[in-house]
């Protein structure tokens, strides 16, 4: 079966990565018609926050994707990327 892995990459406001990361836990994904596999939280140099999520399906599934955290929160929007495994 294929799977599709959701990357959601926020740059944080200086100082507030730590803020950026707590919000980005406490998220919880809408209800779908699959279960999430697998969630994963990273962070970077330069106050950036990375989740990863791994859903079943090909690459166009539809499958909820974490939403924008508040404004004050980031310097710049987010960036989203999907990836199928091959």
């Amino acid at each position: 079966m294929p799977t599709v892995a959701l990357m959601w990459e926020a740059k944080a406001t200086p100082g507030r990565a730590p803020d950026l990361l707590a919000w980005a836990r406490a998220q919880t994904l809408p209800p779908s018609g699959v279960p999430c596999e697998r969630r994963e939280h990273f962070t970077a140099p330069g106050d950036r926050v990375l989740v990863i999520t791994w859903w079943p399906g090909g690459y166009d599934a539809d499958v909820p994707e974490l939403p924008d955290p508040p404004e004050e929160l980031t310097a710049r929007p987010v960036h989203r990327w999907r990836f199928e495994r091959v």
